[in-house]
């Protein structure tokens, strides 16, 4: 798989929700698994990972050069543990609380740690619109499971359940904020995983213990290359250009998936409230992806020629550049207009503001400084040979490409 820089959010956002339609699909076939082998979730997750990790390790010569190597193996290694978690305890909570309570606790508080995280490590803002869309995918994702219990121990199951989306969150967030190529990351992940539930799944029973080897082989083998290694790889490609909560909430189209295969294979009735959660669902999923277009859109109004972003002052300066204020974004370059030719000269009380997603944390220079004092990270150029509008250039070394939403 190529690297994110010619990825856009577009199809990005697409690979998103492949990847959710996948895993809907796979948790239909895994209870079918269930019922036709005798496998458990454990060994199940194990087989499905096996088969990950041999299927990318298959293909790894074709889209692979001579010397590329993975970065970072403590985060490849953080990121199957987080896997391996995320799937077993859900599996767990489905047994002690019921499919519904799992599910809704699962991928209904998933979103809310991935924005939390998000905000706290990346600095990406929800903002109200965002809170309003999360609001309602969660609404519809309650009334397309139902408030139900029906599990032996409710209790113990939402804690295994907080823990599983806890899981979730944490490799969204890696992933989002990972420099390694998404192939990598899926293959990283599905290696650390297979060791890790290897141990488990032998306790729980490795081998299938009924229904024939041929129907058992042939569903382990659509786990481990569609739901696994397809869409895992997708859904981490997505990662590197849609922000994560975008993403988590995008991924919540999974449910939605797995509701309709049941309605059309096994002919399951579907009730007004969960068509009604369906479309909640649905319809977030389109609002966030229309929200994200029309950001990318407005990214894009920048001049051509500096191949930046288009930064709006805040406030208008004296002409000492007083006051100025300047957006920083993880892009290539970015352009602003400063308010006086002289800004150059003595450009005191700057506020430089880093700009990820919706936003980011204002970084103070503190009195006196500058963005110039952010050298180390940056390299900052403030122009100007006469009154009238000038350009504030800022210069970030080993920053992505490709749109930042």
């Amino acid at each position: 798989m190529g690297h994110n820089a010619i990825l856009s959010v577009g199809r990005g956002l697409c690979f998103i929700a492949f990847a959710a339609v996948a895993w809907g699909v796979g948790g239909f076939v895994a209870a079918v698994l269930y019922d036709h082998s005798g496998l458990g979730p454990v060994a199940v997750t194990f087989w499905r990972y096996l088969g990950g990790l041999l299927l990318l390790v298959a293909l790894r010569p074709l889209g692979r050069r001579d010397g590329d190597t993975p970065r970072g193996w403590g985060r490849l290694v953080l990121n199957g543990l987080g896997m391996a978690l995320y799937q077993t305890t859900y599996y767990v909570a489905i047994d002690l609380a019921g499919v519904a309570v799992a599910t809704v606790v699962v991928l209904g508080s998933g979103p809310v740690l991935v924005a939390l995280g998000a905000r706290l490590f990346l600095g990406e803002r929800l903002g109200r619109a965002g809170a309003a869309i999360m609001a309602v995918s969660l609404a519809g994702l309650v009334l397309l499971t139902g408030a139900s219990g029906g599990g032996r121990s409710p209790l113990q199951g939402l804690a295994v359940a907080l823990v599983s989306a806890a899981g979730y969150a944490a490799v969204t967030l890696l992933n989002r904020a990972a420099t390694d190529d998404p192939y990598d990351s899926a293959l990283g992940g599905f290696a650390v995983g297979s060791v890790a539930l290897l141990p488990l799944a032998l306790a729980e029973g490795l081998l299938p213990t009924r229904g024939g080897a041929g129907e058992t082989i042939g569903l382990l083998a659509f786990l481990g290359a569609v739901p696994t290694a397809l869409a895992y790889a997708l859904f981490f490609a997505g990662l590197t250009v849609v922000r994560a909560t975008t993403a988590a909430v995008v991924a919540l189209v999974e449910p939605v998936a797995a509701v309709a295969l049941g309605v059309v294979v096994l002919h399951e009735p579907l009730t007004g409230w969960s068509a009604a959660g369906a479309g909640l669902l649905l319809l977030s999923v389109l609002m966030l992806t229309f929200a994200e277009g029309r950001r990318v859109r407005q990214d894009r109004t920048a001049p051509a020629a500096t191949g930046g972003r288009l930064v709006r002052d805040d406030r208008t300066a004296p002409a000492t550049g007083a006051g100025q204020r300047v957006r920083r974004s993880r892009t290539t370059a970015v352009t602003a207009n400063a308010p006086a030719a002289t800004a150059a000269a003595s450009p005191h009380h700057h506020r430089c503001e880093e700009d990820r997603g919706a936003g980011g944390a204002d970084l103070d220079t503190g009195g006196g400084g500058d963005c110039a004092a952010l050298a180390s990270t940056t390299d900052v150029a403030l122009t100007g040979s006469a009154p009238g509008p000038a350009t504030t250039t800022v210069h970030v070394p080993g920053a992505r490409t490709g749109p930042e939403v």
